[in-house]
């Protein structure tokens, strides 16, 4: 998951002291305020959001903000539940985990970092799983609506830059084979490995054909699928794999690993990227992502059951 940039802002805040304080009883603040599809907000929930804000955002939200942001997540949280997209506590504390280190401290030490601002880490826990939960979900649900075409990129591009970015490329997929040679054997083993890769590109028609014979041959192995474009590859290797016919194996050459050769999945054609192809895209997308993830939430909202009890 990729937590808002805001969150890691309090690594200032945090970093104070890991000196606990001690935290108030929760006990005295459970007056209800809001209740959202029957699932009620308390004084506390308010109390600690605010106090995880400030830390996030090095400002101080209005009552009503933080009420908002509540709102928001429990209605999130609801159409998770609906379909199915509800990350379980490991996956919470994972996160968790994950955020502690980025920060270069122990879950632990984060955990009395944030007790000695006197947040509770429940309360960033659960703010965590409800951005989880609700960009599986923009994304699961507006995938097709998310994508940012090359063509617009290449026009954003140009309006910005003047650059034109016709500029065509292959894409390569192959899959990489190696023909076990042990270090110190004679040179008519070798020669013997050899003959053997000329009749293995015989045989072989396709990367079906390829994953079947080498995941079952002794000596041999065949690894993940590589995806490279032009832009990536030496002009040598580009011809031979312009020169070689889809699902069939390139000639075999002598490495340190033994006798190596290539099998062909699929060329086709593709723009070139470039640093700022790639930064005009992200900001395409999150613009498409922040629009969409809106009108999804405003719907959400105007259909929930929203009571407010005391303000």
């Amino acid at each position: 998951m990729t937590i808002p940039s805001t969150v890691f802002r309090f690594l200032l805040a945090l970093g104070a002291g890991l000196m606990l304080t001690g935290l108030p009883s929760p006990s005295h603040a459970q007056n209800i305020v809001v209740m959202v599809n029957g699932d009620p907000i308390t004084d506390f929930d308010i109390e600690q959001r605010s106090k995880l804000d400030q830390l996030t955002t090095q400002k101080t939200p209005s009552r009503q903000e933080v009420i908002n942001e509540l709102i928001d997540d429990k209605v999130k949280l609801k159409e998770g539940k609906k379909y199915g997209v509800d990350p379980g506590v490991s996956d919470i504390n994972q996160s968790y985990e994950g955020m502690a280190q980025r920060m270069r401290i122990t879950p632990d030490q984060l955990t009395k970092s944030l007790e000695s601002k006197g947040v509770r880490p429940e309360t960033l826990k659960g703010r965590m799983k409800a951005e989880m939960v609700w960009t599986s979900l923009v994304r699961g649900r507006y995938k097709e609506r998310l994508q940012v075409g090359e063509r617009d990129v290449a026009q954003a591009v140009q309006a910005q830059t003047g650059e034109k970015l016709q500029v065509e490329g292959t894409e390569y997929k192959m899959q990489p084979i190696v023909l076990i040679v042990p270090r110190g054997s004679s040179a008519a083993f070798l020669e013997t490995r050899k003959k053997e890769a000329e009749t293995y590109r015989t045989r072989v028609g396709s990367c079906e054909e390829a994953n079947s014979l080498f995941r079952s041959t002794p000596n041999a192995t065949i690894r993940d699928t590589v995806t490279k474009t032009t832009a990536e590859l030496p002009e040598p290797l580009r011809k031979v794999l312009d020169d070689t016919p889809i699902g069939h194996l390139t000639a075999p050459e002598v490495t340190k690993a033994g006798i190596e050769m290539v099998v062909l999945c699929s060329r086709k054609p593709t723009m070139i990227d470039t640093p700022k192809k790639r930064e005009v895209r992200e900001k395409m997308y999150q613009e498409k992502y922040e629009k969409t993830q809106k009108a999804y939430l405003d719907d959400l909202r105007k259909a929930a059951m929203i009571e407010y009890r005391n303000r």
